[in-house]
């Protein structure tokens, strides 16, 4: 029960947030040329990221497929998270444009995002003997009475 916290928990976070999934998918596994460098280009971005405490990344999550991966992130503003996506001084951009000249004809190796902004105060997270996982990894965990004692109650605090 290594890095198990007892009890019912919530993420100590209740600003704006914005959830950012991003993934690839192999759609040619023999195409080992083109989908080798999309696999490769996720590391330094993270690290990147991680290692920048004003990027606007809290944290992130990698949920590995057999033909792919995909990402959880969440960001502080949907304005820092492009502001990450645009620079062309930091690892994104070039990524993103040696994708798409050397990778995307053909169809080898597939990439996707999704973003969705959620407002402060309505989110809401629940932890029950749980090691860190999510926003309460990526921004800590505090017990769950200090939110509220139900869902409804931990979503109603922005009012």
């Amino acid at each position: 029960m290594s890095g198990v916290i007892q009890g019912r928990q919530t993420a100590a976070y209740d600003g704006e947030l914005v959830v950012f999934l991003i993934g690839m998918r192999v759609n040619s596994v023999r195409k080992v040329r083109e989908w080798v460098p999309v696999a490769r280009a996720m590391g330094p971005m993270l690290r990147e990221l991680s290692n920048d405490e004003d990027s606007g990344l809290l944290g992130f999550r990698t949920l590995p497929t057999w033909r792919g991966v995909t990402l959880i992130q969440y960001w502080e503003s949907v304005e820092k998270l492009q502001a990450f996506a645009n620079d062309s001084g930091r690892t994104h951009r070039p990524a993103w444009v040696d994708f798409f000249r050397t990778s995307y004809q053909g169809g080898a190796v597939g990439i996707w995002h999704e973003t969705y902004v959620v407002p402060a105060g309505n989110t809401e997270t629940i932890y029950g003997n749980m090691p860190l996982l999510g926003l309460g990894r990526a921004r800590g965990v505090e017990p769950v009475g200090k939110r509220g004692d139900t869902a409804a109650e931990r979503l109603r605090q922005s009012d």
